[in-house]
């Protein structure tokens, strides 16, 4: 093996982690989700917490493009909220922080707040149904609702 492939097969994107029930993604701010200004644009943030709910269904082994191609269905944000608190910026580091609220049998809440260090800087709060391939609500696999009443059961143990 020469040192090349070694060095590629060890460098992995970034994966979050739960901790106490909540799923914790780090991400940096870099010069394409800025404005001329230096300030993140704001559908950007949108897209870091995408990522981020992405990875906490990746991390309870929740594969939507399977569950997709089986004709089984994939979740799809049906309403949002969001506040913009502080504007983050070129360089930053950033932290999202993903908290099951509310678990229903066809859609699931999610809690999500952006933070630069100690300051919040946004927070939303993200109703995604569980649709068909033809656009209907569904049930979510009961797997996957064992896996989120997991994650909340562990962030309400406090």
């Amino acid at each position: 093996m020469n040192d090349q492939s070694f060095i590629l097969d060890d460098i992995k994107p970034h994966d979050g982690r739960f901790i106490s029930g909540k799923h914790y993604f780090a991400c940096r701010v870099y010069f394409e989700d800025t404005d001329f200004s230096g300030i993140v644009y704001h559908a950007n943030y949108l897209r870091y917490m995408e990522r981020a709910r992405s990875d906490m269904l990746r991390l309870l082994d929740m594969d939507q493009g399977a569950a997709y191609d089986n004709g089984e269905g994939v979740y799809a944000v049906v309403d949002l909220t969001m506040k913009y608190l502080l504007p983050a910026k070129l360089n930053d580091d950033l932290v999202v922080i993903s908290t099951v609220e509310k678990l229903r049998a066809a859609s699931v809440i999610i809690d999500q707040k952006i933070f630069r260090g100690p300051d919040q800087i946004t927070s939303a709060s993200v109703h995604a149904a569980f649709l068909t391939p033809a656009g209907r609500p569904r049930r979510q696999p009961k797997s996957w609702t064992k896996a989120f009443a997991s994650v909340m059961d562990q962030a309400n143990m406090k």
